[in-house]
């Protein structure tokens, strides 16, 4: 007997591999009587085996060509949870590297079957390819729970660290004209990944990766990543070599011992079961024992201690590290000793969790004879002042310009032309009662950076405001009249929709593992849910494109009316953005553009009188049954009229809100100048 499983798709997973529309697979369905039929799910979602479909779409002429990954992953997704997909992509990786498997008969068949067809791909088309598309798709499942550091940070992370330590490429003591690299909580091995990529860049000879983490399918798929990094190594007479444990590295270090040039790390954050009652005596506290709400020092320690003379390490870290009241005799103890070199604020968005300003605190383990600097000092960069978020347009990292001015920052902080972002804090200043190292709050902006900003917002104010006024003119120039001679007839949402005039689609809630924090990426589909409304009503989630949870999710285009069924929040407006997915409790309308003018209805659906009239009081927070909402019957050409005004309308009101975000930027800035006498003398 098989012991093979059905792996169900959906219409949204099926039209996705086959390259269409899901209305194109609805309609294979009706049309073919040859279509699989439903081994799981309801009518009207439906699942399907993915064999079933996979040789209907082939003997129909209609599998898509270059997509054989594609259809690797629903397999891998089948396998059950986290842990198990996750053992089966490593074992891929191990195969791939040319490894022997470790996993034995442990493997059911039908996972062995998985895994021998992708390895089959991989051996074809690149082996390196194919296991980091297994491995993206991994991880985009479960974002919420794995917290990586995203490439363009690791590669700033090593070069940071290679620059910083002393000697690293032939001269460290104990080395053999290698580098040695660590990273004691690698996760799926984005740091040590970087860290080879760097080390080559320099030709800094052969390099020793070692990493380790507590998580054994995390260690298990990094082992397998750097394997076949290390495999690649074999053609430039064994480059690389890795190794890489399952193991709590505070609490059963695994290189104990095992001195690096380079350590990297990104350790978890705010985590209270670290180790603190165990290890109170550990000799690695050379610093302090690390109060049990800061393990994130006790991992600053950790990796000091991993560090050969003259070695570097960098760690990213939250900010609270930087001035919390329990830490402050430790952070006291780095500086006096001079091994905290530097911190760098980076701006939000860089790094999970992307709504703080996370910290790179770089690190140094005095060579020998170097002994404990006088007169030390602690290089500050304030990056995340540097390149503020812009709330008004969809932001992404600048990692170009950011890692530029971080490297700068690093070699130039001592040069007359530094930037007024960067300075170096005599380590004096820093020894009071708080030991802040916040780069914010040691930096003040000069005059000469601050006035250039100064004067580009008042430019853009003085704009605003000649905007604001040429749009007032306009809407005080509306005839309006005191009463109307006749009231033409309404019509609701669901009239409309049922007579054809506009389609009509709530929003939903994708499941957690497929959203992901923060910006969206440069191809995320951005998801707008009511609390995002309710803070800046910019998107604070993102779909990744192509996944099951885009294809079933309500999508707003732009020409779309978004409109909000919370009375809290209500509102509806044309969608002018890119490609949005709406969360519960928004609607996307679509009009027929030969009946319906969409700027007339948006303005007309969010009236707050239509919103009290539709508004429903079941529940704590009211809410607003949409299709309730009314709409005065008028010809087209009266409905473009009114849109015309609608839209000077929204365009006003956009004015008025940029006006007074930038109104209280300059005062508040106005006033820090006046405040430290930079008001200057007349003749």
């Amino acid at each position: 007997m098989s012991t093979s499983r059905a792996v169900p798709v959906t219409l949204a997973e099926i039209a996705r591999l086959a390259g269409v529309g899901r209305a194109a697979v609805s309609n294979w369905r009706r049309r073919h009587p040859s279509f699989p039929v439903r081994i799981a799910g309801t009518d009207t979602n439906p699942q399907f085996s993915l064999t079933d479909i996979e040789g209907w779409l082939r003997d129909n002429k209609k599998l898509k060509k270059s997509a054989e990954r594609e259809w690797l992953w629903p397999g891998f997704e089948a396998l059950g949870g986290r842990d198990e997909t996750g053992a089966a992509i490593a074992e891929v990786g191990r195969l791939l590297s040319g490894r022997v498997s470790d996993e034995g008969e442990e493997i059911r068949a039908d996972t062995r079957k998985l895994i021998e067809r992708a390895v089959d791909l991989g051996q074809r088309e690149g082996g390196t390819e194919t296991f980091a598309f297994l491995l993206r798709r991994w991880l985009d499942v479960h974002v919420r729970q794995i917290a990586t550091t995203p490439q363009p940070l690791a590669s700033l992370m090593a070069q940071l660290a290679l620059r910083a330590a002393n000697g690293v490429a032939g001269d460290s003591p104990g080395s053999s004209g290698g580098t040695t690299v660590m990273d004691p909580a690698c996760g799926p091995g984005h740091l040590l990944l970087a860290a080879a990529d760097a080390v080559r860049a320099s030709g800094a000879g052969a390099l020793t990766l070692l990493g380790s983490d507590r998580d054994a399918v995390l260690a298990s798929l990094a082992d397998s990543r750097l394997a076949l990094a290390e495999n690649e190594g074999h053609r430039e007479k064994e480059w690389v070599q890795v190794s890489v444990r399952a193991a709590d590295s505070l609490r059963d270090d695994p290189f104990s011992g095992t001195p690096a040039d380079i350590v990297l790390c990104n350790p978890p954050f705010n985590e209270r079961d670290w180790g603190y009652e165990e290890l109170a005596t550990d000799a690695r506290w050379s610093h302090g024992l690390p109060p049990r709400t800061e393990p994130e020092l006790a991992w600053v320690q950790h990796c000091l201690a991993q560090l050969r003379p003259g070695g570097a390490a960098v760690l990213l870290l939250p900010p609270a590290v930087a001035a919390r009241k329990a830490g402050r005799r430790i952070r006291g103890s780095l500086l006096r000793t001079g091994q905290l070199r530097a911190v760098v604020a980076l701006p939000p968005g860089c790094a999970a969790p992307h709504s703080v300003s996370l910290h790179l605190w770089v690190l140094r383990m005095p060579a020998h004879g170097e002994g404990t600097p006088v007169g030390g000092r602690l290089l500050v960069a304030d990056a995340a002042s540097r390149f503020p978020r812009d709330s008004e347009e969809k932001w992404t990292p600048d990692w170009a310009a950011i890692s530029a001015f971080v490297r700068e920052a690093v070699e130039e902080a001592d040069s007359p032309q530094a930037s007024a972002y960067v300075r170096q804090v005599p380590v004096i200043e820093l020894l009071n009662d708080e030991v802040d190292l916040t780069p914010g709050r040691h930096i003040a902006p000069s005059p000469a950076d601050t006035a250039p900003r100064l004067a580009e917002s008042w430019r853009e104010f003085t704009g605003l405001t000649a905007n604001v006024n040429k749009s007032a003119r306009l809407l005080a120039a509306l005839d309006l009249a005191t009463a109307a001679a006749d009231t033409p007839t309404a019509t609701t949402v669901a009239e409309l929709a049922r007579a054809g005039a506009l389609t009509l689609r709530g929003g939903q809630q994708p499941p957690e593992e497929s959203i992901h924090a923060g910006p969206p990426s440069d191809d995320g589909i951005p998801l707008l849910t009511v609390p995002d409304l309710l803070v800046d009503a910019e998107p604070r989630s993102w779909l990744a494109p192509g996944t099951a949870a885009v294809g079933e999710a309500v999508i707003a285009e732009p020409g779309d009316i978004v409109v909000v069924g919370v009375a809290r929040a209500f509102s509806a407006w044309v969608h002018e953005g890119p490609p949005t997915a709406l969360g519960p409790q928004l609607h996307a309308v679509r009009v027929q553009p030969e009946q319906l003018d969409a700027w007339f209805l948006a303005g007309s659906l969010r009236a707050p009188a239509n919103a009290r009239q539709a508004g429903t009081h079941t529940t704590n927070s009211s809410r607003i049954d949409v299709r309730r909402l009314q709409i005065r019957q008028v010809p087209l050409g009266e409905q473009r009229r009114y849109g015309e005004a609608f839209r000077e309308l929204t365009a006003f009101e956009r004015l008025l809100r940029r006006a007074a975000d930038l109104g209280t930027s300059l005062v508040r800035d106005l006033g820090d100048e006046l405040a430290a006498g930079r008001l200057a003398h007349q003749a």
